[in-house]
């Protein structure tokens, strides 16, 4: 006899009430049962059975400690090993689960909680879950406070009741996901403003966990040394005086404090350096404005595509010196070691490469002999390639990004000269089509989808490499002219980070450089960001969560709580 067979047998036997053995009551709502079932289910009722076994008759056990609606679930989850979980419900059915010891039942909420973690409610459930000794889910609802604290501060009413020793031990983290220290400082103004009359002798010690040299000196004067909280705090009057000492008598760029770290770092991979291949991989440091060399040992690859998926960064087609390639290789980020993926049903140098949907699209590049119009796409749950509708144009060296669930490919080579044509491809009808024109052609440009447009960035043309910068609006099917880059390039890597985008490397009309900037939207321009360690175009970007994915190229420990 079955398992499942077995199971609902039994359950009919309860719903019929026959050959039950107990009864359970609740508000008198009575639930019969089979003792043997229920100590199947949790250690609570084991125990309970064994000291209060019946001689004959159904015995009657009664609780107030759940409503009759939770114990009607906890009881079928008994007989069927399963249990619906909403919204409505989760927090009582954890509170439930975890009095009468139902693992199953509280895994099946944290998991819930966990997949509905958001800015307003994870400071609850990090509470909660401190109440249920639930971990996992109080770590992650740990990270989620850190990774998302502006917007904890500015939104959860939970924020505002922390303890001041959990408030301190909150704010004074390397981890804290803070782009300005002034987001902490005003976090802890709303703290305090919640209950002023308990809280204002708490300024000092949280002041003190704020970094103030992070700061601009006219956020200190001005803002700072003039609030009302810090003015009547000797002790907080003498942190900033000092704090704005020190700033005035640096002389360095370098930051006088340790710097918090990002949620979230960039990844520069491989590319082309002193006339060959490389397998040089930097990672970028938003907080800090660093870039830092991590050990590879993977072979040198140019002129490929990259994209990050899950915990592993994939490497695509290219270039290694001697021959183009159709072979894959992934980085595991949590092991920090490659592996081969299945290769690519052709030989792709100059490849665009994006993920969607958690499937990587690889379309057009150079086989070595002509220009490719085909296009595949790789699953990575059954590690296969399998050839998509080709495109309406052979495309080499051609930019590519995803939005609102379709890819679009823009530009790249022909035959002789750069493509002006883009087209984007849908995956629900496997069908490609062709977008307003560029107007102007563009090879070895490079694309990214940002602030519900299409970007495409610099390339190459009438021998010269570009600072165009243009964007595609799908909903207009129009092109704009948005302010071009500082520094004219082609073939670099580009990607987006915290909300800005980032170009990095490349070609120019002096050779290989080394330059990155970003374009923040918002001020509608570039900004000059910290050069690469060594010139490389032919690279590949890509943003990679910190935690846990980058925690250990950095050379950090995940947070402990």
């Amino acid at each position: 006899m079955s398992t499942i067979f077995f199971n609902n047998t039994i359950n009919e036997l309860r719903l019929e009430g026959k050959l039950c053995d107990a009864v359970i009551s609740v508000d008198d709502v009575e639930f019969k049962v089979h003792r043997i079932i229920l100590c199947n289910c949790g250690s609570y009722f084991r125990d309970l059975f064994r000291s209060k076994s019946s001689t004959s008759g159904q015995q009657v056990y009664s609780f107030s400690q759940v409503s009759p609606n939770i114990m009607n679930l906890i009881v079928e989850y008994a007989y069927t090993g399963s249990v619906v979980v909403t919204e409505e419900n989760v927090l009582e059915l954890l509170a439930g689960a975890d009095y009468f010891s139902v693992k199953g039942i509280m895994q099946a909420c944290c998991n819930f909680v966990e997949q509905h973690l958001s800015s307003k409610n994870c400071v609850h459930m990090w509470m909660v879950a401190d109440i249920h000794k639930c971990p996992e889910l109080r770590q992650k609802a740990y990270i989620h406070m850190l990774h998302h604290f502006k917007e904890v501060a500015g939104f959860s009413l939970k924020f505002l009741q922390l303890s001041v020793e959990q408030m301190a031990d909150l704010i004074k983290k390397d981890e804290l996901n803070a782009r300005q220290e002034s987001t902490v400082f005003e976090a802890v103004l709303r703290w305090i403003e919640y209950a002023p009359e308990e809280r204002r002798c708490h300024m000092a010690t949280l002041l003190s966990k704020v970094r103030l040299l992070l700061m601009s000196s006219e956020y200190l004067m001005d803002t700072v040394s003039t609030n009302a909280l810090v003015t009547k705090c000797s002790l907080c009057k003498k942190m900033v005086i000092q704090a704005m000492k020190t700033l005035r008598e640096s002389n360095t760029n370098r930051p006088l404090t340790r710097t918090r770290l990002p949620s979230a770092v960039l990844f520069a991979i491989g590319g082309w350096a002193n006339n060959c291949p490389t397998n040089r991989i930097e990672i970028y440091n938003v907080r800090a404005d660093r870039w830092v060399k991590v050990n590879n040992e993977e072979a040198p690859r140019a002129f490929y595509g990259c994209v990050c998926l899950n915990e592993f960064v994939y490497c695509i087609g290219g270039y290694d010196g001697l021959k183009y390639l159709s072979s894959v290789r992934k980085l595991n980020l949590v092991t920090q070691t490659w592996q081969d993926v299945g290769p690519m049903h052709a030989v792709r140098c100059y490849v665009s490469v994006v993920a969607l949907n958690g499937c990587i699209y690889a379309m057009g590049g150079c086989d070595g002999n002509s220009k490719l119009k085909t296009a595949e796409r790789y699953q990575p749950a059954i590690s296969q390639w399998t050839l998509i509708a080709p495109m309406n144009e052979k495309r080499s060296n051609a930019g590519t990004a995803t939005l609102h669930g379709k890819v679009y490919i823009c530009g790249g080579f022909k035959r002789n000269e750069p493509l002006s044509s883009a087209e984007c491809y849908n995956p629900d009808t496997n069908q490609w089509t062709l977008i307003a024109s560029m107007e102007i052609g563009c090879n070895a440009g490079r694309a990214a989808a940002y602030k519900d447009r299409i970007y495409v960035i610099g390339g190459y043309r009438n021998s010269s490499h570009t600072s165009r910068a243009i964007a595609y609006d799908p909903l207009s099917n129009q092109w704009s002219m948005v302010n071009p880059i500082i520094h004219a390039r082609s073939s670099f890597g580009i990607a987006v980070l915290e909300d800005q985008l980032y170009v990095a490397g490349g070609f120019d009309n002096h050779g290989t450089i080394s330059k990155v900037e970003r374009f923040d939207e918002k001020a509608n321009r570039w900004h000059i960001v910290r050069d690469m360690k060594i010139p490389r175009s032919g690279l590949s970007c890509c943003v990679v969560d910190r935690y846990p994915y980058a925690t250990a190229y950095l050379g950090l420990q995940s947070t402990s709580i």
